[in-house]
Protein backbone atom coordinates (compact mmCIF):
# COMPACT_ATOMS: atom_id res chain seq x y z
CA UNK A 1 0.00 0.00 0.00
CA UNK A 2 1.35 3.42 -0.91
CA UNK A 3 1.54 6.31 1.53
CA UNK A 4 -1.23 8.10 -0.39
CA UNK A 5 -3.53 5.06 -0.20
CA UNK A 6 -2.72 4.72 3.49
CA UNK A 7 -3.70 8.35 4.13
CA UNK A 8 -6.82 8.01 1.98
CA UNK A 9 -8.00 5.16 4.20
CA UNK A 10 -7.52 7.30 7.29
CA UNK A 11 -9.47 10.19 5.77
CA UNK A 12 -12.28 7.86 4.64
CA UNK A 13 -12.49 6.54 8.20
CA UNK A 14 -12.57 10.08 9.59
CA UNK A 15 -15.34 11.15 7.21
CA UNK A 16 -18.04 9.65 9.45
CA UNK A 17 -19.10 11.56 12.59
CA UNK A 18 -19.74 8.34 14.54
CA UNK A 19 -16.18 7.16 13.89
CA UNK A 20 -14.78 10.54 14.89
CA UNK A 21 -16.77 10.36 18.13
CA UNK A 22 -15.42 6.85 18.80
CA UNK A 23 -11.89 8.20 18.41
CA UNK A 24 -12.66 11.05 20.80
CA UNK A 25 -14.09 8.59 23.32
CA UNK A 26 -10.91 6.51 23.09
CA UNK A 27 -8.79 9.52 24.07
CA UNK A 28 -9.56 8.61 27.67
CA UNK A 29 -7.99 5.17 27.24
CA UNK A 30 -8.91 1.65 26.29
CA UNK A 31 -12.61 0.76 26.01
CA UNK A 32 -14.45 -2.52 25.46
CA UNK A 33 -16.58 -2.81 22.33
CA UNK A 34 -19.75 -3.03 24.44
CA UNK A 35 -18.78 0.09 26.35
CA UNK A 36 -18.30 1.96 23.10
CA UNK A 37 -21.63 0.71 21.72
CA UNK A 38 -23.47 1.80 24.87
CA UNK A 39 -22.51 5.42 24.14
CA UNK A 40 -24.46 5.50 20.87
CA UNK A 41 -28.12 5.26 19.88
CA UNK A 42 -27.33 2.87 17.03
CA UNK A 43 -27.07 -0.91 17.06
CA UNK A 44 -24.04 -2.80 18.36
CA UNK A 45 -23.47 -4.40 14.92
CA UNK A 46 -23.32 -0.90 13.39
CA UNK A 47 -20.71 0.13 15.96
CA UNK A 48 -18.78 -3.06 15.18
CA UNK A 49 -18.71 -2.08 11.51
CA UNK A 50 -17.45 1.40 12.44
CA UNK A 51 -14.76 -0.15 14.64
CA UNK A 52 -13.78 -2.41 11.74
CA UNK A 53 -13.32 0.60 9.46
CA UNK A 54 -11.22 2.37 12.10
CA UNK A 55 -9.13 -0.75 12.64
CA UNK A 56 -8.70 -1.24 8.89
CA UNK A 57 -7.44 2.32 8.60
CA UNK A 58 -5.01 1.67 11.46
CA UNK A 59 -6.59 4.34 13.68
CA UNK A 60 -7.46 1.92 16.49
CA UNK A 61 -5.93 -1.29 17.75
CA UNK A 62 -7.74 -4.13 19.43
CA UNK A 63 -6.86 -6.85 21.89
CA UNK A 64 -8.85 -9.68 23.36
CA UNK A 65 -9.38 -10.05 27.08
CA UNK A 66 -11.40 -13.20 27.61
CA UNK A 67 -14.61 -12.71 25.68
CA UNK A 68 -14.20 -8.92 25.43
CA UNK A 69 -12.54 -6.95 22.66
CA UNK A 70 -10.76 -3.86 23.92
CA UNK A 71 -10.00 -0.93 21.61
CA UNK A 72 -7.28 1.68 21.90
CA UNK A 73 -6.68 4.85 19.92
CA UNK A 74 -3.62 4.55 17.66
CA UNK A 75 -2.52 8.12 18.36
CA UNK A 76 0.76 7.97 16.44
CA UNK A 77 -0.95 6.60 13.34
CA UNK A 78 -3.65 9.25 13.47
CA UNK A 79 -1.12 12.05 14.03
CA UNK A 80 1.13 10.79 11.24
CA UNK A 81 -1.68 10.49 8.68
CA UNK A 82 -3.22 13.85 9.39
CA UNK A 83 0.07 15.59 10.12
CA UNK A 84 1.62 14.55 6.82
CA UNK A 85 -1.32 16.01 4.92
CA UNK A 86 -1.40 19.21 6.98
CA UNK A 87 2.34 19.68 6.57
CA UNK A 88 1.96 19.48 2.80
CA UNK A 89 -1.06 21.77 2.59
CA UNK A 90 -0.46 24.06 5.54
CA UNK A 91 3.26 24.01 6.45
CA UNK A 92 2.74 26.49 9.28
CA UNK A 93 0.39 24.05 11.06
CA UNK A 94 3.06 23.12 13.60
CA UNK A 95 3.34 26.76 14.67
CA UNK A 96 -0.46 27.09 14.77
CA UNK A 97 -0.82 23.95 16.87
CA UNK A 98 1.59 25.28 19.45
CA UNK A 99 0.16 28.78 19.56
CA UNK A 100 -3.56 28.51 18.87
CA UNK A 101 -4.82 25.06 19.85
CA UNK A 102 -2.93 24.57 23.08
CA UNK A 103 -5.03 25.43 26.15
CA UNK A 104 -3.94 28.76 27.56
CA UNK A 105 -1.90 29.65 24.48
CA UNK A 106 -3.69 32.95 23.90
CA UNK A 107 -3.07 34.08 27.48
CA UNK A 108 0.64 33.26 27.20
CA UNK A 109 0.99 35.20 23.95
CA UNK A 110 -0.91 38.24 25.24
Amino acid sequence: MTEAQDEAGAFRALADPTRRQILEDLRGGELAAGEIASRFAISAPSISRHLGVLKGAGLVTERRDGNRILYTLAEDRLATSIGRFLSAVCPEQIVLRHTTWRPGAQREGS
